[in-house]
């Protein structure tokens, strides 16, 4: 597993504090090539695995449901508000033929000096809505506290009685407590699973044991920032507001999703040690206060995260003319809920 420390790192300037700023050549190209480096390397198993046609039980998630492609993540972008210019170290007629390439982007335009920057009309035209509802769900979420303690039984509910009603389980994994004992671990613990997009792959029998019964509709309105899956979906928000926010931010997404992936299938019931990893044992007390540690680190990474991509919301739909009015996090201050065991 990838180690979970957050490494600082060179990133490029963000919408915060950047609208209007020009950046020469001297500086967006090497900030380019660092992005595209840092991408590589975050992409290199999956690349070499779908060449050999190989498949990774924990990682391949992260681009078969979040189906963005590793050329678009190696792809850089300043984000909203920021102008790359031909001029500085390199002359403009070396630069110009890739600030060209960049102008025939969608949503992109150059001036008639051969800067590039994206147009945010045009972006807005097409993604205004998109736009528009992140900001409702990010806010939604960044305003409540973190709820802890639901010991990841989504997992274990989107298998919970499979095998005794002749289905095959939905991964390849073995269950780590097998047929029978994962049953029972879903059946003696109060499920309160509050993500859609988890609860919509409950079996039939598991439905009515969740205490919440979240909608597509409702998905604003029970989102919270202790939720690992509502965290780790904010990388899909950034696929779908870049290239409006930085790439730096999208690839900060990338990486807590994973190590947030890493946490839930350790969390399942399935048995991971064929990767060299050891279960959160969510049935014991120990595993049940370990995920509850690992939540909580996540939910204050989400945090700040959260804010980010709010911030460009916030900015696009100023016209990417003004400072953002960022909602701050609850979960980023300290306010947790913890649920009982």
């Amino acid at each position: 597993m990838p180690s979970l420390d957050v490494s600082d790192r060179a990133v490029a300037p963000e919408v915060r504090g950047a609208v209007g700023q020009v950046l020469g050549s001297d500086t967006w190209l090497p900030l380019a090539a660092a992005h595209a480096t840092r991408a590589d390397a975050l992409t290199a198993g999956w690349r070499e695995r779908k060449a050999q046609g190989e498949k990774h039980a924990v990682e391949d998630f992260l681009f078969t449901y979040y189906p963005t492609r590793p050329a678009q993540l190696r792809r850089w972008h300043p984000g909203a508000g920021v102008v790359l210019s031909p001029s500085g170290g390199l002359t403009p007629d070396d630069v110009a033929p890739l600030l060209a390439e960049r102008a025939d982007w969608r949503w992109h335009r150059a001036d008639a000096a051969g800067r590039v920057s994206l147009d945010v009309e045009a972006f807005l035209a097409d993604r205004g809505d998109t736009v528009r509802y992140a900001r409702e769900l990010l806010a939604a979420t960044a305003s409540r506290p973190a709820t802890l303690g639901c010991f990841g039984l989504h997992e274990w509910a989107m298998v919970y009685r499979d095998h005794a009603e002749g289905r095959d389980h939905r991964h390849p994994l073995p269950l780590r407590l097998g047929a029978q004992g994962t049953d029972e671990v879903v059946a003696s613990h109060p499920v309160r699973c509050s993500h859609f997009d988890a609860f919509r792959f409950f079996t039939p029998e598991a439905v009515s044991l969740n205490r919440l019964q979240p909608t597509r509709e409702t998905q604003p309105a029970l989102e919270q920032p202790g939720c690992l899956h509502a965290n780790m979906d904010l990388y899909k928000w950034a696929t779908k507001l870049s290239p409006a926010v930085p790439s730096g931010l999208v690839l900060d997404a990338f990486e807590l999703a994973r190590d947030i992936r890493w946490v839930d299938m350790r969390a399942s019931p399935y048995d991971v040690s064929s990767y060299g990893e050891a279960p959160v044992a969510i049935e014991t007390p120990e595993g049940k206060a370990e995920y509850v540690r690992l939540q909580r680190g996540f939910a204050e990474r989400s945090a700040v995260l959260r804010s980010r991509l709010l911030e460009a919301c916030e900015r696009l739909l100023s016209g990417g003319t003004s400072r953002a009015r960022v909602v701050p996090s609850r979960a980023g201050a300290g306010a947790v809920r913890q649920l009982p065991a």
